[in-house]
């Protein structure tokens, strides 16, 4: 990732020329990610101009320019911001023992957040694959996520189900997630969304431990 103006790698709060950003700062900042997130997700990466999005934040360009050398650094802090707290959910996956009502219980309840998350920032991550081909930088941050991800998902799958090869089960796993709450987001699949969550849990409990149950009732 490329960092903005006076912002060192990895720090999560940047500094404007060399200085700790203050509440003010920190309140122009976070405008400026929300107009970003929410302009990026309704014109699409290459549509959206800086200009759109200084309207959005109500602010000026001059300011805009203060945090952010380009739009495409400031897609990358939405990233960043994004891919961080989808990291922090995969760090809360619970585990994933053989098949009874409390181990199910809470998947379900993981998976629900994971959709939560998924609603508020589905559009941009819809954006965010669009992205992808004009900026490399961006799709490795999506890359390291689907590898941090499937990582906490295989250290489950070594303890829970250890005959299954952990990295690719993992991967699976994974895949089945991110693509079923794309689709169902996306409106791409036509399903009744109070069925997805149980459904996908207990198809992963199937899935690791051979044996299919009904999925758990709310």
């Amino acid at each position: 990732m490329s960092p903005a103006p006076g912002r060192g790698s990895g720090d999560p709060v940047p500094r404007v020329q060399g200085r700790e950003l203050r509440a003010r700062g920190k309140r122009t900042l976070a405008r400026l990610l929300d107009a970003g997130a929410a302009v990026f997700a309704d014109r699409g990466y290459h549509a959206a101009r800086v200009d759109d999005i200084v309207k959005a934040a109500k602010t000026s360009h001059g300011t805009f320019y203060l945090y952010f050398s380009s739009k495409q650094d400031l897609f990358r802090a939405v990233a960043v911001e994004v891919a961080a707290e989808m990291a922090d959910l995969a760090r809360d996956l619970p585990a994933l023992e053989p098949d009874d009502a409390s181990t199910e219980a809470a998947l379900r309840d993981w998976l629900d957040r994971f959709g939560s998350l998924y609603r508020r920032h589905g559009a941009f991550i819809r954006t965010w694959t669009e992205a992808e081909i004009a900026d490399s930088e961006i799709g490795a941050i999506g890359n390291d996520l689907v590898a941090q991800f499937s990582r906490e998902l295989a250290r489950r799958v070594r303890t829970a189900a250890p005959d299954l090869d952990p990295g690719v089960t993992a991967f699976a796993l994974v895949s089945m997630i991110e693509r079923t709450n794309y689709l169902v987001q996306g409106r791409r699949l036509r399903v009744d969304s109070n069925e997805t969550v149980p459904t996908v849990a207990a198809a992963m409990i199937a899935a690791l431990h051979g044996r299919r149950r009904s999925p758990v009732a709310p």
